[in-house]
């Protein structure tokens, strides 16, 4: 068998595991530590299958270190992780060729090359995978993705230096679909963002979750995305995940940081304006007329 079949073999397998399990992510015994600095410890998650899992905790709790880590940037001291099934942990890269070709990453500020067009931005993750794809079906795709993000057309061309904060966190995500991914990453998506510009990226972000049948893990600290299209949440303190559920399910705990954070001011606002569009909702007919 050639070096392509093994590879086509590896990932027809791999498919095959992502359509029979329910979890997406399973993270078990997590030891993370940065010399004698502990970020977590005994650390576990699970991600169901298409679900947006939104993640959250105080500064230094080690959210970005936790998705690092499931990605394979940063090897946790202890513990295991398995994507769709597959350990992560000491694999080599060309060994997890397969499984990454599963998922895209926004990192916090979109991460474009600045020397590199948004189209050429796009592209990058399509180079390193299908190297044997040509010139004009890349920028076929680019385009593609460009305007399945939102993106107007004549955003390929240009630099990401003349672009806006949302046109670059779009440019970003693009780019993390290059792929046609099952699992996307999102890092502070929506942090520095006004708060229209904020809404708009996670009405965007639920609906390519729903037409594609994404799984999302989100890393936030914005209450009114979490409220507004997120699942789950998973709440990191004490070195751990400490609670995983619903906001009413998280409520309902006695843990003075989730206390804190859902029932502080920013979480009684997020609620008011989440109780507004209900009842907007419900007054609103079936044929749209007010």
């Amino acid at each position: 068998m050639t070096e392509d079949e093994q590879r086509q073999a590896e990932e027809q397998r791999l498919a095959q595991a992502v359509e029979q399990s329910d979890i997406a992510i399973s993270v078990r015994g997590i030891r993370n530590a940065f010399g004698d600095q502990v970020i977590h410890d005994g650390l576990d998650l699970d991600v169901r299958k298409g679900e947006i899992l939104g993640v959250v905790g105080g500064s230094g709790t080690g959210k970005s270190v936790l998705m690092r880590a499931i990605i394979g940037l940063q090897t946790p001291n202890e513990g295991e992780i398995h994507v769709f099934g597959e350990s992560m942990v000491g694999r080599l890269d060309d060994d997890a060729l397969a499984i990454r070709k599963r998922w895209g990453v926004l990192f916090q500020g979109g991460a474009l090359f600045s020397t590199l067009t948004v189209a050429e931005n796009i592209e990058v993750p399509i180079r390193e995978y299908y190297p044997n794809i040509g010139a004009q079906l890349r920028d076929e795709i680019a385009a593609y993705k460009i305007r399945m993000t939102g993106l107007p057309a004549e955003a390929g061309p240009k630099y990401p230096s003349e672009l806006s904060g949302g046109m670059k966190k779009r440019a970003g995500l693009a780019r993390a679909l290059a792929l046609d991914p099952d699992l996307l990453f999102l890092d502070e998506p929506t942090a520095g963002l006004d708060p229209i510009g904020a809404a708009a990226f996670d009405e965007q972000t639920r609906k390519l979750q729903e037409t594609l049948g994404l799984t999302v893990f989100l890393i936030t600290h914005d209450l009114d995305t979490l409220y507004s299209i997120c699942d789950r949440v998973a709440v990191l303190a004490d070195k751990k995940v400490i609670a995983v559920g619903t906001i009413d399910e998280l409520l309902a705990l006695d843990h003075p940081w989730i206390q804190e954070y859902f029932n502080g001011p920013r979480g009684r606002a997020a609620t008011a304006a989440v109780s507004r569009e209900k009842n907007k909702a419900a007054q609103t007919p079936p044929d749209g007329r007010q």
